[in-house]
Order: structure tokens, then sequence, then C-alpha cells
């Protein structure tokens, strides 16, 4: 049985003005699927990134953002042959990860990617927490082998995967300094998160002499702390920080890249001119100059782990194992006010997650 549902889509990637809210029929769920009714969306700057069409993973033609949802499972498909029937059943609430198509009153989910939560949790927070907790994860601890008494540097501290890296961070027993874009955002982690204001930079804006500021508070911060160096870096910015926090990594250091905000762009288009002179002056790294410092650079997107569900399973149970709290929602907005949901996450001035509610 068909179910009618509504879902913002955009007919090709490039402007956010282009994202529509529609409706269509949804099919029933096939072998190895769930219907599920969606209660929450999670929103990604990768969102906006797809819809401006300056993400690479961005399906070609007309797709439907999001990258995950949760709500309640209100049918199952048939058990493929040879697989064991799903631990799932119609009536439970559970978290969806979605390779797009998230942005939907309802949609058939892939149950290899359906994943329980607390029954403390809503819906909300169940939708605010596993794109953003395992990117953490796989930057800070899978890739960046963050360990007991070292010294972390989380770019975007305030934000969604900011503040799950500074719960797994804690977990684990390393020291940790910050980077944030805007006052307001390091009185929340200093008020909210305990930290000490010493050990927060709020970067200055201003893109001239950008790099020399970042190294001069960075050398500032170091030094209030009692830390020689960073062992790893976890960034969602690059532009003018990259250099000075790589530059001061121990030996044996890791930095961690998984995002590029300083491209983002202000308006509903790219500003292909400005984002052209960006990309001339990203920074470029010698390898064998690396070789001398003893220094690694590594970088991801989070979207091959849907490629790869096997691993599914074990890298939930270790964000768990690290991060047990509900995300921080910062901002709710109704499933019909997507765009204005967007235009705020792209402002760079909410704290934690948004969330679309249907």
């Amino acid at each position: 049985m068909t179910v009618h549902r509504r879902l913002w889509r955009i007919p090709r990637a490039g402007s956010l003005e282009r994202l529509a809210l529609v409706e269509d029929s949804l099919p029933d769920p096939g072998p190895g699927q769930a219907r599920l009714r969606v209660e929450a969306v999670g929103l990604n700057f990768a969102d906006i990134f797809a819809c401006l069409g300056l993400y690479s993973a961005t399906p070609p033609g007309s797709f439907t953002p999001g990258l995950e949802c949760a709500g309640v499972i209100e049918a199952l498909g048939p058990t493929p042959p040879g697989i064991p029937a799903p631990s799932f059943a119609v009536g439970q609430r559970v978290a969806a990860l979605t390779r797009f198509g998230g942005y939907a009153t309802a949609l058939n989910i892939d149950l290899r990617y359906a994943l329980p939560f607390p029954e403390q949790w809503d819906t909300a927070a169940a939708a605010a927490w596993p794109v953003q907790a395992l990117t953490a994860w796989y930057g800070l601890v899978a890739l960046g082998g963050l360990q007991a008494g070292q010294v972390a540097l989380v770019h975007s501290a305030a934000g969604g995967v900011g503040l799950q890296a500074l719960s797994m961070a804690t977990a684990l027993g390393a020291r940790v300094i910050t980077s944030v874009g805007h006052e307001d955002k390091r009185r929340f982690l200093v008020e909210h998160r305990g930290l000490d204001p010493r050990a927060i930079i709020v970067r200055d804006r201003r893109r001239f002499g950008a790099q020399r500021r970042f190294g001069a508070q960075l050398d500032q911060t170091l030094a209030a702390v009692d830390a020689r160096g960073l062992d790893v870096v976890l960034d969602a910015v690059l532009g003018p920080v990259f250099r000075p926090a790589f530059a001061r990594l121990n030996p044996e250091g890791r930095y961690v890249l998984f995002g590029a905000a300083d491209f983002m762009t202000a308006g509903s288009r790219p500003n292909y001119p400005a984002l052209a002179w960006r990309w001339l002056r990203r920074p470029r790294l010698d390898p064998l100059a690396m070789i001398s410092t003893n220094r690694s650079f590594m970088a991801f997107n989070l979207i091959w782990m849907w490629e790869a569900v096997d691993r599914v399973p074990a890298a939930i149970a270790a964000v768990r194992a690290l991060a047990a709290e509900p995300p921080h929602i910062g901002e709710r907005f109704p499933f019909e006010q997507a765009p204005a949901a967007l235009r705020r996450l792209q402002s760079g001035r909410t704290v934690g997650k948004v969330i679309l509610e249907t």
C-alpha cells in the first residue's frame, strides 16, 4: 500500500532558492527495508553544500537532501532470502542514516542503517545524533588516535560535531583547546560545558593577516594551559586556521580534516569569484617536509561509511561508549521551514544541532 508524503526536493544543485516542498506517493518497503514515519530531521552543513553544488557526493539531477532522521517504523518489507529476520518491529522508534532523502515526512530506509536509541531520548535528539557523533568519533578516535593526556584542538567546538568531540575527548582523558567563530559561542562553552576560558580561541574573522593572528592566539592558548604543542587537530574550517595549527603539531601529531567551512558562501548561490580565490590560496603540504617533522595529515568524508555498512555497528558502539548523553539541540524548526533552517545554519551563528520537526 502506497502512502502519501511530503518532501523537500531540489531539481538541480546550484541554489538554495530551488528547494521546494512537494508531495508524492511512497511505495511499500522492499526487501530489507522499513517504512519510517519521520518525526525529526537532522541538518548538516553537507546539506547546504549539496544544494549549492559544492559537495562532491551530490547526486546528479533532482534530489532530496538529508543524511539523518528519526521516527517510527510503520511497516517492514520482506526479509531477503538467506538473511536473518530483522530485529526491528513495527511501532519501534529508530534513527536512520540516509544517503540523501532525509528531508521527508516518510521514507523507506535500509534496515542496515536503522539505529535504536535510548528510550529516554525524544526523536529530535535521535535525529541530531548519528552523523555528527560518528564524524567526531571517526576523526578524533579512529583516525586521530587521541589518547589520555594528549592535547587536542577542536575547531568549531560549539557546533554539533564539536560538542560531540568535546565529550569524547573528555571521556578519553585528553586535554582540549578549542576555537569558535563568535564570542557568544565562547560563553556557551564556558557556562554550559565548563571549559576553561583560557582554552577557547575566538577566531578573528578579518581575512587580512588571519594566519598570523590565529598563530598568535594559538601560542597564547597553549601557554595558558601549559601545553607544548598539539597531538590531534579536528578541523572542518580549513582556511587561515590550517597552517598555524599544522605547524604546532608535536612529533607524531595528527591533523584530521573533514570539511571546509571557509568555502561556505553567504548567499543562496555560490560566490564563484570568492571561492576561486580561496581555492587558489588553499593550503598545500610538502610530503617530504612531513617526514622530517613526523607529522601526519588525514582527511575524510563520512559518506564513505554508507559503502562500509558492516562497520556501522562497531562504530555506533564505540560512539555510545564515549558519548552517552543526548546531543545538544540549539534550534528547532517546523518541517515546512526547511529553507529558513538551512539559512540559519549557513549563518554560522547556531550552537549544537539544528533540527526540523514534522
